[in-house]
């Protein structure tokens, strides 16, 4: 039966560090593998077990490599009447290789694109550059993620300056990432992310007065068109009692019978109804194309993948809303985002009932927003954004 034993190695130009290596003996045959596992210069020569000199969390990988690479002997004993020290060794540098976070976590994105969960993948794929720019493009094995390596992550998002839900959004998904591997077997629960925050602060409202949307609307902005085109946008949301610009971006000309458009929320994919105003229509004519199907201009074909466009324009408008808040003087941050929470908070300052303008736009559940809007008479909410819009006449 073939055996495993570690020892250690100085690394290269590294003072004072180490890198332990695996010997596996079979017949009379030896083969050395060295591991990712970097420590400390430890005093173990002579030591009969010199695992017990290395830190609890170290300790616990080296055993799992050496219980993993025990198994891959147990299951070579059962399967091949014979085998070579060699065999033993390619089966443990497989999986050293192929279970980093970098090559696991693209396995996942590609099963996401190709189950059509495209969002997700994009999560995923930004919360992984996120990690490896932490790491200075250097991958890591999902065993090594430790929870030492998970706070120095953190310290380094709090360094660049990223808000709680941004570095929880980040934790999250590599949490996601690592307990999948944990399910798989791919390494054992050490539960690295007990340290980190992981939860979701109540984010303020950013809702601006209606003094200054009018301030908006009224800028002369005939001079600079994407300007004047980031306003329009921002104009046409708040029409469309706070419609998230993903949602704007994907209407078709089609959703569009008696002056009334219907559309599914992308994020929910709750039906909603909104009436089309004279106002609506005089902000779009100047983009409306007839050859696209599209009401906006922010896709120009209909090949079914657009997120590419979308993210470009999203970005392009808000950059130009932050220009148009520098112009105007407004401190707090100008997005499209704005523009929903402004309308909830207009007509909540209108006295206009809760139930229909629907306080979910600052509700902590969309549940509680389906709730609300499930019972509500579209006329009401109609007559209710016709009252606000008339405000800004």
């Amino acid at each position: 039966m073939a055996s495993v034993h570690i020892s250690f190695t100085p690394l290269g130009n590294e003072a004072k560090k180490e890198i332990i290596v695996y010997k596996i003996t079979h017949q009379r045959n030896s083969v050395l593998i060295k591991s990712d596992v970097i420590i400390p210069c430890t005093e173990h020569n002579g030591r009969l077990n010199p695992i017990n000199l290395l830190p609890k969390q170290i300790r616990k990988i080296v055993q799992g490599d050496i219980e993993r690479i025990n198994s891959i002997i147990s299951e070579l004993e059962i399967h091949r009447k014979s085998y070579m020290v060699t065999d033993i060794a390619a089966e443990f540098e497989h999986y050293l290789g192929d279970f980093t976070l970098k090559r696991y976590t693209e396995r996942i994105i590609k099963s996401l694109k190709k189950r059509g969960k495209t969002r997700t993948a994009e999560t995923y794929r930004a919360a992984l550059n996120s990690f490896m720019k932490f790491r200075h493009g250097k991958d890591i094995h999902l065993r090594l993620l430790t929870s030492e390596t998970v706070e120095d992550y953190e310290a380094f998002l709090i360094r660049r300056g990223l808000i709680p839900n941004s570095i929880s959004f980040y934790m999250r998904i590599l949490r996601a990432i690592y307990n999948r591997a944990v399910d798989e077997q791919i390494t054992e629960q050490t539960t690295p992310f007990k340290r980190v925050y992981t939860g979701v602060d109540s984010t303020v409202k950013r809702a601006l007065p209606l003094s200054t949307i009018k301030t908006i609307k009224e800028l002369n902005l005939s001079n600079h068109p994407s300007l004047e085109y980031a306003r329009d946008i921002f104009l046409l949301s708040f029409y469309l009692r706070g419609m998230s610009f993903i949602d704007m971006a994907y209407l078709r000309k089609s959703d569009m019978h008696d002056d009334i458009i219907y559309y599914r929320r992308r994020k929910t994919g709750q039906l909603l109804t909104v009436r089309w105003t004279c106002e609506m229509e005089k902000l779009t004519r100047r983009y409306t194309s007839s050859s696209n199907p599209f009401l906006l201009p922010i896709f120009t074909n209909d090949n079914g993948d657009n997120r590419n466009a979308y993210r470009n324009a999203s970005y392009n408008i808000n950059r130009s809303l932050k220009t148009i808040a520098q112009m105007i003087g407004l401190k707090e941050p100008l997005t499209l985002y704005c523009a929903r929470h402004s309308w909830a908070s207009v007509a909540k300052a209108q006295g206009i009932p809760l139930t229909i303008i629907s306080e979910g736009m600052g509700h902590r559940s969309e549940s509680t927003t389906r709730i609300y809007l499930a019972s509500l008479d579209t006329s009401a909410v109609d007559r209710a954004n016709h009252t606000i819009i008339r405000l800004l006449n």
